[in-house]
């Protein structure tokens, strides 16, 4: 009797609790559990993606790093899949790599010596996981094996060795046959599309065409499965692609092959690397029953229609197709929105390389347009999140200048500029969405992790590291390995780096870079951790 009052007393308490904010109710010893299997161990795909969500609270379990792929290594995809059904219990939901879980990570999808039989086994997993949890919602993210852009994709150790004499013959026999079969082809195409077929070598071809065949067959093998109900989502990207290439004919015949699935249940579109971001805001949205209003406006000249540079179809497709498998839904006029994406692409569609020449702080033909639609847009009210594309791997120095001329920093809702257009506008969006359920100062440093690395990292220090350590002692001048450079890297990196912040980005209150400290875990520049 005594429990039943105590309960009772109980109840009557609680129901006198005011009501509190989604980020004050939260804290991340109360959050849900949501099994997380990244593509690899790089920051960006695996640390920072799950950062966001445990800002709201999330208690994001990953699997142990030694599982996960490596550059040099692939990860343990029966090591994951034990991880994973160990670990389901009590999780509200699964969002999970099929690179990882079928060939290790994403550089091993590409350079793998799988059969098909293995693959098909690994795949069948999926079901079987689905029928030992039920009540387990999963969320996939996969990709469509890359095309080959230039020779030295095959010499850095991520494609087979057999393809590097062969490379450009390659690509170039990939977008011909794409535009072939389109009837886009002019004669003269054609007549060189017949001669590739003659000049590349049989060995490399055969292997190309094989590793193709079974990233095809694998991904409509998902597809099945998504049809009969094993994936809650399944999201498939087209990794560096181009307009016409082996990865756009293979994303057109996937889109055919699963026609009849509900979009909202699938959806194929251009990236990699921000697979996981989106795949994670979808699930969250569906814990929280909620479908978060977008609205997207671009700057002047091509905008929607522009094609990026390792992109396969125009920019607005990309958006549009990524909002809906994030969970969200698009509205005709901001005033409707709980994001406003402002996406930066230049006027006449190109786009550049952030840590080229050309980056500079001098405005270009379409950079203040921009700065003053999204300063109009701040001053609205609107929360707006800005999507730097008009450079790839990297920020737009212009772009960043005015808008720290303007304090329009963190006035933003979030910000997005790294890697290729799609990577930026996913994990934004990702990102974007969810930031209506965090605090401010959770959205802030947020944002100033991106200001750090896209603009700060990629677009500056970068370029001035290559030049440093190009005569360090163990720096390895033909693959780019840092190696015995690594230390040398870190540590003045992270001196250019705060050199970089404390000129051009004004902190927030309680935000410091005190602490600030980077390092390269794929040991090369490219990728940057940094810690704040």
């Amino acid at each position: 009797m005594k429990k039943i009052f105590m309960l009772i007393a109980l109840a009557i308490t609680f129901s006198f609790i005011p009501n509190l904010t989604a980020a004050e109710a939260v804290s991340p010893a109360q959050g849900k559990k949501i099994l997380f299997v990244p593509l690899d161990n790089r920051p960006i795909t695996d640390k920072e993606t799950r950062q966001v969500a445990e800002k709201l609270g999330y208690d994001v379990v990953v699997p142990p790093e030694k599982l996960l792929g490596t550059r040099e290594q692939p990860g343990d995809p029966d090591g994951l899949w034990q991880w994973l059904n160990e670990n389901a219990s009590g999780a509200k939901a699964a969002v999970v790599s099929t690179d990882a879980m079928l060939y290790g990570s994403l550089v091993a999808s590409r350079n793998h010596e799988l059969t098909q039989d293995t693959i098909n086994e690994r795949v069948e997993r999926f079901r079987t996981f689905h029928e030992d949890h039920p009540r387990l919602p999963v969320y996939g993210f996969g990709t469509i094996l890359r095309t080959l852009l230039t020779a030295t994709h095959s010499g850095n150790g991520m494609e087979p060795a057999i393809y590097q004499q062969n490379a450009v013959k390659i690509r170039d026999y990939s977008m011909l046959r794409d535009k072939a079969e389109l009837g886009l082809a002019s004669k003269k195409e054609k007549r060189e599309l017949a001669k590739l077929e003659q000049e590349i070598v049989p060995a490399a071809m055969e292997d190309w065409t094989h590793r193709h065949g079974l990233n095809y067959n694998a991904n409509k093998a998902l597809i099945d499965l998504t049809g009969q109900g094993v994936f809650s989502f399944l999201f498939l990207g087209g990794d560096d692609g181009a307009l016409y290439s082996q990865t756009h004919y293979e994303t057109r015949h996937l889109r055919e092959y699963g026609q009849n699935i509900d979009k909202t249940k699938l959806q194929l579109t251009s990236g990699a690397d921000e697979l996981g971001m989106v795949m994670l805001c979808r699930a969250i949205c569906d814990d929280k029953g909620d479908i978060p209003f977008v609205y997207t406006i671009y700057n002047i000249g091509k905008g929607r229609e522009t094609i990026p540079a390792y992109c396969n179809e125009k920019i607005g497709l990309d958006v549009d197709n990524t909002i809906i498998a994030a969970g969200g839904l698009q509205v005709p006029a901001p005033e409707r929105a709980e994001l406003v994406m402002a996406i930066s692409t230049n006027p006449d569609g190109t786009t550049g390389e952030a840590n080229g020449p050309a980056n500079t702080i001098q405005p270009r033909k379409g950079t203040m347009p921009f700065v003053n639609l999204v300063s109009e847009l701040v001053s609205k009210g609107y929360p707006t999140a800005v999507a730097d594309i008009a450079y790839g791997n990297g920020a737009d120095n212009a772009l960043m200048n005015e808008l720290h001329k303007k304090d329009l920093q963190f006035k933003l809702q979030a910000y997005g500029g790294w890697n290729t257009a799609t990577n930026t506008t996913g994990f934004l969006i990702g990102t974007g969405m969810l930031t209506k359920w965090m605090d401010k100062q959770a959205r802030e440093e947020l944002m100033l992790t991106r200001y750090l690395e896209e603009w700060g990292y990629q677009a500056n220090v970068r370029q001035k590291l290559g030049a440093a350590v190009w005569s360090q002692p163990g720096y390895n001048q033909q693959t780019g390995n840092l190696d015995g450079a690594k230390d040398f890297a870190a540590k003045q990196g992270t001196d250019w780096l705060k050199e970089f912040a404390q000129q051009n980005i004004t902190l927030p209150a309680g935000l410091s870079l005190d602490k600030l400290h980077i390092s390269h875990p794929w040991n090369r520049l490219f990728e940057c951790e940094i810690d704040f």
